[in-house]
């Protein structure tokens, strides 16, 4: 949270100079992207999902600088219910996601855990994170931008 509440607080003291409306460069992939997985665990493997949640989360960070925000939380009706919630710099940095070990273990874990995984995309991205996505296997639903909104690019550059 605090992250998060960092990241809010450098984008809300720049200047509206800085931010660039979305345009055709955004569905190339270069621009930052929300992506949310919903996770399902199985009856009284809540504990051990816990574990190997945080095993990866501790690896992404260390490994990963391009995830700006990367958050599990238990959804509030559902004891077995939990989100991902990830802030991508780009789509490179997803691929790069993709193919992080500890992340491919975290996988490999979660089908034995979980019953269920479903993946929201909230931004333009490129074809590849469509394709990996595909390939995984997992139900996507991407909500593509429109022609209103905007990024602080200043912000993401570095990464």
């Amino acid at each position: 949270m605090k992250l998060l509440f960092t990241l809010m607080l450098s984008i809300s003291t720049m200047s509206f100079t800085e931010a660039a409306h979305h345009d055709h460069k955004s569905v190339e992939g270069s621009n930052p992207f929300i992506l949310i997985a919903r996770i399902h665990v199985k009856e009284g493997m809540v504990e051990e999902y816990l574990d190997i949640a945080n095993e990866v989360d501790n690896a992404v960070e260390l490994t990963e600088p391009g995830m700006l925000f990367h958050n599990f939380d238990a959804d509030p009706d559902d004891p077995l219910a939990f989100t991902w919630t990830e802030v991508y710099s780009n789509s490179e940095a997803f691929i790069k996601h993709d193919a992080n070990p500890p992340v491919q273990e975290y996988v490999k874990k979660h089908s034995e855990l979980a019953d269920g995984f479903t993946i929201e995309i909230y931004g333009n991205v490129s074809k590849k994170v469509i394709e990996t996505i595909d390939r995984l296997g997992v139900p996507l639903k991407h909500f593509k931008t429109t022609r209103v909104g905007y990024v602080r690019e200043k912000n993401f550059k570095e990464y």
